[in-house]
């Protein structure tokens, strides 16, 4: 096998990024985080025999539609993003996000 066909067989085309999509808003940034199973601290270093966890964000795909540019835009946003959106217009927020 050729290294570009092995390269593409694990996601990845020679020279560019990783093709996988990352679980994160295309608006605000928000990202899976690392965190204990425990909230309280003593009984957390006692016993604590589960180690770390993920949280995910709440991610949702949406297709809006962006009536200046008269076009359908698909992006994965949070709950706070679309909040966002609803707040100060699709236009305005995927521009500041460099989406259009």
């Amino acid at each position: 096998m050729t290294t570009l066909a092995i390269l593409t067989i694990r996601g990845r085309i020679a020279g560019l990024k990783n093709i996988d999509m990352a679980k994160v808003c295309d608006i605000t940034g928000k990202k899976t985080q690392i965190g204990g199973k425990y909230s309280n601290r003593t009984r957390a270093t006692q016993f604590n025999p589960s180690g770390k966890t993920k949280r995910a964000p709440n991610l949702q795909k949406r297709r809006i539609f962006v009536p200046e540019i008269e076009k359908t835009v698909t992006i994965t946003v949070s709950t706070k993003g679309l909040r966002t959106i609803a707040k100060n217009g699709a236009f305005k927020t995927l521009k500041e996000a460099k989406l259009i």
